[in-house]
């Protein structure tokens, strides 16, 4: 998102997020996160300009956070020129999407601070060990994907069947498959079991040439497969 305007660099805006289970404790991780920014705040001569609370929010995702949406919103717009966060599991505790964090903060010219480990975009030190944990990142990325591959590989040589079962009645697929051989094109038999209010995989009300082409290319590649 492009910036509408250009913070003094002394503005800052706060993030602040506990779990359902931290939240349990009177509210003291908040309060502890808050002393803790306020404290660097008043040491630097940061002007907080904004505080965003998630109460009861996982770590282990960036998203379903609106506090976290509208702080990096006020970064992004101008609004401040630095993110600060406590602790670097407050903002996620994947450092894969922690260090998608980080090359969205340098892309669009906005500081990021994690207080605990030090992180500081506008430092050397700082954007070196930001530059070691996406490297980091990229190595969980590739060891992740090869371990899904692996995986992959092993169930299908043991003959598992890959992918999403089938959720239709047989008498539907063939109904389908009988309908194409006889000549029908895929138009009007999805016009044939809309007429005859025939559910979808999903439980859906309405057929489309799409959806029946599907199946019949299914149920062709499992011909073949046998």
């Amino acid at each position: 998102m492009p910036k509408t305007k250009t913070a003094p660099q002394n503005t800052a805006v706060a993030y602040l997020r506990v779990s359902t289970e931290e939240q349990a404790e009177s509210g003291a991780g908040i309060a502890a996160q808050r002393a803790a920014i306020e404290a660097e705040a008043a040491r630097r001569g940061w002007v907080i300009v904004g505080w965003h609370t998630d109460a009861g929010a996982s770590g282990k995702s960036m998203t379903k956070r609106p506090a976290l949406a509208d702080a990096l919103e006020a970064v992004e717009g101008g609004e401040a020129a630095t993110l600060v966060v406590a602790k670097l599991d407050r903002l996620s505790r994947s450092l894969v999407d922690f260090a998608a964090l980080m090359e969205r903060a340098r892309g669009n010219g906005w500081n990021l601070v994690a207080l605990d480990l030090g992180i500081d975009l506008s430092t050397p030190a700082g954007e070196f060990l930001a530059s070691v944990m996406a490297s980091a990142a990229q190595w969980e990325r590739r060891i992740i994907g090869q371990r899904t591959r692996e995986g992959l590989a092993a169930k299908k040589a043991a003959g598992v069947r890959l992918g999403r079962p089938a959720s239709l009645p047989t008498e539907v697929r063939s109904r389908i498959v009988k309908a194409h051989r006889e000549g029908a094109n895929y138009s009007a038999i999805a016009r044939s079991l809309n007429a005859d209010r025939v559910p979808t995989a999903q439980g859906g009300k309405q057929w489309y040439p799409a959806t029946v082409k599907a199946v019949v290319n299914s149920q062709e590649a499992e011909s073949v497969g046998q």
